[in-house]
């Protein structure tokens, strides 16, 4: 692809992702499991409210929104980052078990009685860490790495460990298993500007991280010796990398509880639109996520009106055939 092409390529996919996260914030403002309709939401925008529209838009919906929106991202981001440096198409947080490493991290300090927000946050960090080195060891492993389907297997090995553990909590300790559950189901309902404050800090830390690494990582899927020919750092590079997966996906853990195949899905839909280049992937899978975490809290909502469904449930509806359509293909894509 010319440089002129891969542009125009960028422009347009820029264009769309924007247009779609407007649409798509449009309709989780406007669109909800009770009473408020569209035509209400849009009289209170004119100034023509009873009230009651505009306390579900502000006080509901809107900071629901803005985490909808911080989730998307961050696990759209996470996504392309581990697929990039396991080169793997098939890697993402859930799959591979990094979120359900944050997710028991967070579930057994509720467990030994943690309760602050922002020390969960960090537990959820702290767990994705660890898988996130679990998945490196296992890339790095000779018939397992080379194996993008074996990867995936090992992933849903630990990830079905840690599940049986989560559950095993839940079982021996009943007072903490409402807290507990959030934990295990994604969902963004409940929560809003508070949790965003305390998950600022391994945020703001991630999307550094990000910004610093998106060249490096551009070299390293040309392969290690170019990359070191370039001046980069492979190893330091997988590292870094891992550890922005860790925070980013221990960010969307602590706000919304694991969410299935999203990592997945997000990183897929830049590609087709901007090709495999990760300088430009990476912005397109900012906008992407968002619109498609939102429009999949929306159809979560009205599905079962006046009760939700959790928001993990539809996105594995929506990323498993993403899953069998990329495992089915003739050849899979080195990234």
């Amino acid at each position: 692809m010319s440089s002129a092409t891969g542009s125009v390529r960028f422009t347009r996919g820029l264009g769309f992702s924007l247009l779609a996260l407007g649409v798509a914030l449009c309709a989780s403002l406007a669109l909800g499991a009770g009473d408020v309709t569209p035509l209400q939401v849009l009289r209170w925008v004119l100034g023509d409210d009873d009230g009651n529209a505009g306390f579900v838009v502000t006080e509901l919906r809107l900071p629901r929104s803005c985490v909808g929106i911080v989730v998307g991202a961050a696990l759209g981001v996470a996504g392309n980052l581990l697929q990039t440096v396991t080169r793997n198409p098939l890697a993402e947080p859930d799959l591979l078990g990094v979120s359900a490493a944050s997710t028991t991290a967070v579930v057994i300090a509720i467990l030994l009685g943690a309760s602050v927000t922002t020390l969960q946050v960090w537990v959820a960090v702290l767990g994705a860490m660890c898988g996130c080195a679990l998945v490196l060891a296992a890339a790095r492993l000779r018939g397992v790495g080379d194996d993008p389907i074996r990867l995936i297997l090992a992933g849903a090995a630990l990830k079905g460990v840690l599940t049986a553990l989560v559950s095993l909590v839940l079982l021996l300790d009943q007072r903490s298993a409402d807290e507990i559950r959030f934990w295990t189901i994604g969902a963004l309902a409940g929560r809003g500007y508070q949790e965003l404050l305390g998950v600022a800090a391994p945020l703001l830390l991630g999307v550094l991280l990000v910004a610093f690494l998106s060249r490096p990582l551009a070299a390293l899927a040309l392969g290690e010796r170019v990359a070191s020919g370039l001046g980069h750092r492979p190893r330091l590079t997988r590292w870094l990398t891992l550890l922005a997966v860790a925070l980013l996906s221990g960010v969307a853990v602590a706000l919304a509880g694991p969410i299935a195949f999203f990592g997945l899905v997000v990183p897929v839909l830049a590609r087709a639109l901007v090709g495999p280049d990760i300088r430009r992937t990476l912005p397109l899978c900012v906008l992407l996520g968002p619109a498609v975490l939102l429009a999949a809290d929306v159809v979560a909502r009205l599905l079962v009106r006046p009760s939700e469904l959790p928001l993990g449930v539809v996105t594995a509806v929506i990323g498993a055939p993403v899953l069998v359509a990329v495992v089915r293909a003739h050849r899979l894509p080195r990234l």
